[in-house]
């Protein structure tokens, strides 16, 4: 695996903290299930035991994922910023329609949730931008009205 650092916002690191913590503390409850299943007998019919593993199977590599996410993670810094760069929230006027998203790394990117990876097109076209600045992007005229 190559080595890549991955961008998060402190609050994005705490929620990956947090399904850590949640997904490991969910192990025994798995393992119980996968013992209780294996009692029934023939494991090569027994939904009970497939379903179970399958269940481990997908936790075991969540919790994989997101201890790789963390040891690559740089954490974002918040604050009053004078041009867009990752962590910021900006506001924008598009052809009309006021917008606020917060440019995010890719792992923590959720557009109906208002975070946009700065690695998506609109992403790349705000990042270093200034607010008062006006740019096209797909026939459309955006202008950065605020970044907090």
């Amino acid at each position: 695996m190559i080595n890549k650092t991955i961008s998060l916002t402190a609050e994005g690191k705490k929620e990956l903290e947090k399904e850590l913590d949640e997904l490991i503390k969910n192990r025994p409850v798995v393992a119980e299930r996968i013992a209780t299943a294996r009692a029934f007998g023939d494991l090569s019919e027994n939904e009970e035991y497939s379903s179970a593993r399958n269940e481990q199977k997908i936790a075991e590599g969540r919790i994989l994922e997101i201890q790789e996410i963390l040891k690559s993670a740089k954490v974002i810094r918040g604050g009053k910023r004078n041009k867009i760069d990752l962590g910021a929230t900006v506001s924008i006027d598009l052809g009309g329609r006021k917008l606020t998203y917060t440019l995010v790394g890719a792992t923590e990117a959720n557009p109906i949730e208002g975070k946009i990876s700065n690695e998506s097109p609109i992403g790349k076209e705000l990042l270093g931008r200034k607010a008062g600045e006006s740019f096209d992007f797909n026939g459309k005229k955006v202008k950065i009205v605020e970044i907090q």
